[in-house]
Order: C-alpha cells, then sequence, then structure tokens
C-alpha cells in the first residue's frame, strides 16, 4: 500500500479493503467475522492527510465543508466562603439563577416546537423537571448553609454528585441522561456568573460542527442556517442530539471516537450520515466519489417526488401494504398524505413520556380519539405500554436492572401493574368506538402473556359493557414477535390472535445477544444475519398457514435494500416511517415478485452477514444506476 491516508478506529469488512488505499500504522486483528479492527492510531503529521474516521450513521446525508470545533470548556467556578449572614444572599442568588434558567429553557422549547415540532420540543421537558427537582434543589440550599461557601461552588458540587450517580448506572439510557444534567448545571452557572454560552450564529459561512457531544440545548440554539453537519466522539442513537439532528434532517455521524482530538479550524471534514463515516481534508477521489453519491441522492429525491401518486406495486402488479409508524396525531397525518392504508403502530409510551407520568383513562382516551380521527377512516394499531428498556418515566419506580432491554418491560411490566393497565386498555377500547382501532400486545414471549392480557382485556370490556359505554366489541388482537421464543411458538401464538407485527429491531438484538444501544458492539448489530432471515421466513410462514396477516413494523421495513428480501419471503404489509415511504414505492417499482424471491433464494445459501448486505447492495444498484446516470 502506499501513503496519503489513514483509517482510525475502524471496524470496516475486508471487502472494503480492496476499493481504497489504506494505511494500517500500527496493525490490528482479524475478526472471525470477516472484520479488520485496527486496535490503535497513532497522530497525523501531515495536517491536510485524509483521515477517515468510522462511526454511527446518526442522521442520513452527505456534505462537506470547513469544520468548526465547537468544544465544551467547563466554566470555571470560583470558591470562596461566605459569611452566616450572607447565605440567604446567596439563596436569592441561586433562585434568581433558576427563574432565567428556566426561562431560556422555555423559550428554546417554543422555538423547537415551532420550527420541528412538538415531539423534539418535549425533549426540554425534561430539562426543566431538573430545575423543579425539589430533592436537588435542597441539596443546593443545604449545601450552601452547611458549607459556607459561594453559591456557584455548591451548584457545581451537587450537580456532579448526581451526575456521578448516573454514570454508574448499568442502563445505557439512563448514563445519557447525565448529559442533560450537565447541560442544566452549566447553563445555571453561567447565569450565575454572568457568561453566555459560544454558538454557531457568529459564524460568517455555513460550517461542519465538529464537538466531543452536543447537549440537546447546543443542538436546539445552532443556527441550522450556518451548520451544514455534525460530528462528534461520543453519541448513542437515544441521545437527544441525534434525535434533533435528524428532526433537522442536518447529516450526522456520532461515536467517532478521539475525531474532535485530530480536527483542526480550517480542516474540511466530510460526513457521510448514511454509512457513519467522517474524513478529516479529503482528497480528490474521495470527493469525486462522494459527488456521485450526493447527485444521486438529488435524482432518486427528484423521482420520488415524481412518482409519488403512483400505486405501491412491484413491476408485476404484485400489490404491496404499506402502513406508516406514528407517536402524534401529526405523524398519522403526515402517514396518510404519504398515502399510507393504516397506521400499523402507535406506539402509546409516547404520550406517556411526554407528560413524563402515567395519564389517567380519560387523558389517554382523548389522545388516542385524535390518533383514530387524525387516521380519516384509516385503521389505527395501537399498541399497549412499552417502558423499561432505553424508556423509563420520571415518576416511576425503576430497579437498576442489569440487562434492563430482558427485564422488567413492556407487557411484564402491564400485567403486573393491573390499575394501569386496565385504565389503557378501556381507553383503547372507548376510541375504538370513533373509528378503526386494532389493538397489539408487545414482547410476549409466551402463551400465558397472551392468555392473561386477554383476561385483561374482557375485564376492561366487561367494565364498559356495565357503563353503558360503546366500543368495538370485535375489536381485533394482535401481539408483536420480537423474541426469539415467540419466533419459535409462532404457531401457538397464532392461535391467540388476529394478527402479527414483527419488532425486528428488538427481534435483532435478541437473537444476535447484541445490545442495540451499545457504542461499543454496533458494528455487529447486522439486520441482514442468517438468523433473522430465516426467522423472518419461519414467521411469514406460519402466518400463512394459520391465515393471519403478518406486518414488519422495525427500521428493515422502511429500508428499501430490504423491500424485495421481505416480499419474497412472504410478508404481507410493512409499516415504516411516513418520510419513507415513498421510497418504498418508488424501488418497489423497479423489481419484479420473480426477482425478488430469487434474491431470497440466493441468500438463502450465504453463510455471513456481510455476503448477504453486499448481494442486497448489488440488487439494489442494478436496478437503480441506470436512473441516476
Amino acid at each position: 500500500m502506499s501513503g496519503g491516508r489513514k483509517l482510525l478506529f475502524s471496524p470496516l469488512p475486508l471487502s472494503e479493503f480492496g476499493k481504497k488505499d489504506f494505511v494500517f500504522p500500527l496493525g490490528g486483528m482479524i475478526h472471525s467475522e470477516g472484520l479488520f479492527i485496527l486496535m490503535k492510531a497513532k497522530k497525523t503529521k501531515d495536517p491536510k492527510e485524509e483521515v477517515i474516521f468510522y462511526g454511527l450513521p446518526a442522521s442520513p446525508g452527505v456534505v462537506h465543508g470547513p469544520a468548526f470545533r465547537f468544544l465544551h470548556n467547563d466554566v470555571e467556578v470560583l470558591k470562596y466562603q461566605v459569611k452566616e449572614s450572607d447565605h440567604e444572599s446567596e439563596i436569592e442568588r441561586f433562585e434568581e439563577a433558576l427563574k432565567i434558567t428556566h426561562s431560556q429553557i422555555l423559550q428554546i422549547r417554543d422555538d423547537v416546537a415551532k420550527n420541528l415540532s412538538e415531539k423534539e420540543a418535549s425533549i426540554f421537558d425534561a430539562h426543566l423537571l431538573v430545575l423543579e427537582d425539589k430533592a436537588l434543589l435542597d441539596d443546593v440550599v443545604n449545601e450552601i448553609k452547611k458549607s459556607g461557601q459561594n453559591v456557584e461552588q455548591c451548584v457545581d458540587r451537587v450537580t456532579r454528585k448526581y451526575m456521578d450517580f448516573f454514570n454508574k448506572l448499568e442502563d445505557e439510557y439512563l448514563r445519557e441522561r447525565s448529559a442533560d444534567l450537565s447541560d442544566i448545571s452549566k447553563r445555571l452557572l453561567r447565569n450565575l456568573i454572568g457568561e453566555t454560552a459560544a454558538g454557531t450564529a457568529f459564524l460568517e459561512q455555513p460550517k461542519v460542527l465538529v464537538s466531543e457531544d452536543l447537549t440537546p440545548s447546543d443542538t436546539a440554539s445552532l443556527d441550522r442556517s450556518k451548520l451544514l453537519g455534525i460530528a462528534t466522539d461520543t453519541g448513542g442513537m437515544t441521545s437527544h442530539a441525534v434525535i434533533m439532528a435528524r428532526a433537522s434532517s442536518v447529516p450526522a455521524v456520532v461515536g467517532l471516537r478521539g475525531f474532535s482530538d485530530e480536527v483542526q479550524n480550517g480542516d474540511f471534514i466530510l460526513i457521510d450520515g448514511f454509512d457513519g463515516i467522517a474524513i478529516i481534508n479529503p482528497g480528490e477521489s474521495t470527493l469525486f466519489r462522494y459527488g456521485k453519491v450526493k447527485v444521486r441522492r438529488k435524482k432518486i429525491k427528484d423521482l420520488l417526488e415524481e412518482e409519488a401518486t403512483l400505486p405501491a406495486q412491484t413491476k408485476d402488479l404484485q400489490k404491496l401494504t404499506l402502513l406508516a409508524n406514528a407517536d402524534s396525531p401529526e405523524e398519522v397525518a403526515k402517514g396518510i398524505e404519504n398515502d399510507c392504508v393504516g397506521i400499523g403502530l402507535f406506539r402509546t409510551e409516547s404520550i406517556f413520556l411526554r407528560k413524563n407520568q402515567i395519564p389517567s383513562e380519560d387523558e389517554q382516551f382523548e389522545e388516542y380519539v385524535k390518533i383514530v380521527e387524525a387516521a380519516k377512516g384509516r385503521f389505527v394499531t395501537i399498541r399497549t405500554l412499552d417502558i423499561g428498556g432505553d424508556k423509563n418515566l420520571t415518576g416511576v419506580s425503576h430497579d437498576n436492572e442489569q440487562n434492563p432491554f430482558m427485564g422488567f418491560r413492556a407487557i411484564r411490566y402491564c400485567l403486573r401493574n393491573p390499575d394501569l393497565f386496565l385504565d389503557q386498555l378501556r381507553a383503547i377500547l372507548r376510541a375504538s368506538a370513533h373509528g378503526p382501532v386494532r389493538l397489539m400486545f408487545p414482547m410476549i414471549s409466551g402463551v400465558g402473556e397472551i392468555v392473561r392480557a386477554k383476561e385483561f382485556l374482557f375485564t376492561a370490556k366487561r367494565q364498559l359493557e356495565e357503563k353503558g359505554i360503546n366500543f368495538d366489541h370485535d375489536i381485533s388482537i394482535g401481539c408483536m414477535i420480537e423474541t426469539p421464543s415467540a419466533v419459535m411458538i409462532a404457531d401457538f401464538l397464532a392461535a391467540e390472535v388476529d394478527f402479527f407485527s414483527v419488532g425486528t429491531n428488538d427481534l435483532v438484538q435478541y437473537l444476535l445477544a447484541v445490545d442495540r444501544v451499545n457504542n461499543q458492539i454496533a458494528y455487529l448489530y447486522e439486520p441482514q444475519h442468517p438468523a433473522v432471515i430465516r426467522s423472518l421466513r419461519k414467521i411469514f410462514e406460519v402466518g400463512r398457514t394459520k391465515k393471519i396477516s403478518v406486518t414488519v413494523c422495525g427500521e428493515i421495513a422502511g429500508d428499501p435494500h430490504f423491500l424485495p428480501i421481505l416480499l419474497g419471503l412472504g410478508v404481507d404489509s410493512l409499516s415504516a416511517s411516513s418520510p419513507l415511504l415513498a421510497e418504498l414505492k418508488f424501488f418497489a417499482r423497479r423489481f419484479s415478485m420473480k426477482e425478488a424471491k430469487s434474491l431470497v433464494q440466493e441468500i438463502e445459501q450465504l453463510t455471513r452477514p456481510n455476503e448477504i448486505k453486499q448481494v442486497m447492495n448489488s440488487f439494489y444498484e442494478d436496478r437503480v444506476s441506470d436512473l441516476t446516470e
């Protein structure tokens, strides 16, 4: 290999190495699945040398531009003693800073709701709750009185104590919430000492923002007209900054360990938010390659708009049933605008998380009616509460579980909390009187769970009947297939329900024993793994045999590369985020069912995920390349 480029911190398929001229300065190891893992890298000597980092794709898109290093410096906190007679003055300063901070976050929340949506704005509700947390606020006041030190020092000491607690938790989601507290702490301290946080407003031209990490208020306060893309050293797929980057359509890559240390102001950065790649000072050949990618994506986007009103069907006129996933009435409306047949998944936990508490039956009923009415006569599949794992409520007690994704969550939580479960079931049933509703239970691992859930549903129906409240007595009942045990006993479960919905996000992580929010093993999360393909075939075959419909509602349902495989295996319908439906329709018209079944036969002979992925990509490329040349 000749010099000129270096690859840093990357698990990468060996097949890629033949395509690029990489230099491996300190060697590495060969992984059993055909991955080269570079163990360590040295500093770049030439500041203009092309350096490639691999992280997690956080928000799709390709951009190239100058770097802006947005680095977080801790607020300098002075330490001095305060006379006992001045303690009340310090407490008053603290209370005034709380009011200012509260006002600032409310303003950020309003701006985000106006420019993005209420869903993204609700991120800041957690920040507001921190400012109202009596235990934390009392700790600061007591620290002032106990230590006799200035309020800045006391705020810093107390919030660091809380952050240390969060950082020691096993739960990845809760550890990331430590960043929320850090964000609030810095804003509070700056307000106490009169500092203003730096931002992008002063930039003369749009740039690629590079940072160790971004807090939610950092992201919300950025001037998006000056922001080309985002690249961060840390961060996972559940971080608030990632959620907001996606909502803002800003290409982003996270988990680029050590990236900000390598970047200098004046460097040019290329961000590939599709594959999770960040390149410092890309060379001409790289820019040429990515330029073609960008032009191609633009052509595809134009074609999607041209063909938006065409029917959802394959080249040989096989109908494609497309449903939409939703968290709010606004998202339901978007699904209808994109011509979905119905709502394949409404996540009720979005209501609970938005309120950050358990809503009453009447509150839930009002929310579900809004969803049903927004669907305009199309059916809505309402999934019962799925909290736990990476979704927790502040007001709900959670033990410090070592394996929260396989712990006390979803249907397990509901069955152990009958009052909460019955409230929700009655609310859903009442909403079914206002339009077509299907009811779905998540994370079923055995027949006993679905039978018990149906017993609760029977009780809820009887309670409504006794009160003379109207509802759909024949409401369809379904369960999610997202555990290996559910796959193995799918035929038993089919006898208890009217439909299946395959949650591939959880199914993949359980089948492969890969925590999907763990950055360290993200490269092992492979939806195209042969075990996943075989599991899908089994589920679809059971559906056909038992004459019940099967929908796929996980991430792969919205990936056009997976579309021919799912159709070839025999899926009945796909449920995806509304913006993805147009591309699914677009690609479906580029192949026939005969070609899809032939593709399935080919990949079922392959043993490695990277081989399957290559075949999937080739199938896609062969059918769109002529359109974009």
